[in-house]
């Protein structure tokens, strides 16, 4: 596991900012990081980045703890803060050479890397481009591609896309997606949450420090006792006793309804479990005319964790 947190814990004088996280993330992951203001998130980011010492608990990088192995944990982890700052005077391209310097990167190859962290974050053909002319989400790409100079294995963003555009996010999403071709791993916070529920691999919900849960949208539906549902809307009567059959056959199916020519299943499976059925169905003889699977958004999921745990008994 590339990172883990174990009960990792800060005061504040008598305020518990962050309280006993436990989390994990992988190799090539992306991890949302989901919880109102005050929530913790950024604290437990820089305590993970080594910008802040814990009161408690611990951090592991590769299975190195951070506390005493903090130049090997700068190595492997880029940090973007809330906030961004750019020199002026200087060019995209300068910029980033300064901090490959700062980064102690050797001269040798690197103005060939500079060109390769403008192009992945689609800024080639701003190289020459004074850094306080570009916009903020060219900005906020600059800065991700500054914290990539020394190849981390992950990258904490903590709330990159406040501020931005539709067309910066949808650039910062396809960054991301790149990133995790790559095999790199991303922990990043937003209150954007339909967009972070595009391509997370799953979420960490916190508030008042406390982790709520942590999984799969899918994952934590199902811990919260909810059940995903698919549906065949079918093209015979006749049809529907064999789906049925069918669909019993897998341990993924719970209770079915019919509804006119739909038939709708209690699901509990992946996407590759549906897809299975669906060809299981259709293998039967069965008639299927459309397909549809019900999910509910991580938004939906974020409220009625947070509904939850303020609801008194």
């Amino acid at each position: 596991m590339l990172l883990v947190t174990d009960k990792l814990t800060k005061d504040f004088g008598r305020f518990r900012a962050l309280d006993a996280l436990d989390m994990e993330i992988g190799e090539g992951s992306i991890v949302g990081f989901v919880g109102p203001n005050g929530a913790g998130k950024t604290t437990a980011m820089r305590i993970i980045s080594t910008l802040m010492p814990q009161t408690y608990g611990e951090v592991y990088i590769n299975g190195l703890p951070i506390s005493r192995n903090v130049m090997a944990t700068r190595k492997a982890i880029g940090y973007v803060p809330d906030y961004f700052g750019v020199y002026r005077n200087i060019s995209a391209a300068e910029y980033l050479d300064y901090y490959a310097d700062m980064n102690r990167i050797s001269r040798q190859g690197r103005e060939q890397l500079v060109s390769d962290m403008l192009e992945l974050v689609n800024l080639t053909d701003k190289r020459d481009t004074n850094v306080n002319m570009l916009s903020r989400g060219m900005k906020q790409r600059l800065c991700v591609a500054r914290c990539l100079l020394h190849d981390p294995q992950l990258l904490i963003l903590d709330e990159p896309a406040s501020g931005l555009d539709p067309q910066a996010r949808a650039d910062l999403k396809n960054i991301l997606r790149a990133l995790r071709e790559r095999g790199k791993s991303v922990l990043i916070s937003s209150h954007i949450l339909p967009e972070l529920g595009e391509f997370c691999d799953k979420v960490v919900i916190l508030n008042h420090g406390r982790k709520l849960a942590d999984g799969s949208i899918d994952e934590i539906d199902a811990q919260m006792g909810e059940k995903a549902k698919i549906s065949y809307e079918l093209l015979n009567e006749e049809d529907f006793e064999i789906a049925a059959s069918v669909a019993r056959t897998s341990d993924k199916t719970g209770e079915m309804v019919r509804d006119g020519m739909k038939l709708e299943i209690e699901f509990s499976g992946t996407d590759a479990d549906a897809v299975a059925l669906t060809k299981a169905l259709m293998l039967s003889g069965v008639s299927v005319v459309t397909i549809g699977r019900t999910r509910r958004t991580l938004e939906q999921v974020f409220l009625e964790v947070i509904d939850n745990e303020n609801r008194p008994g």
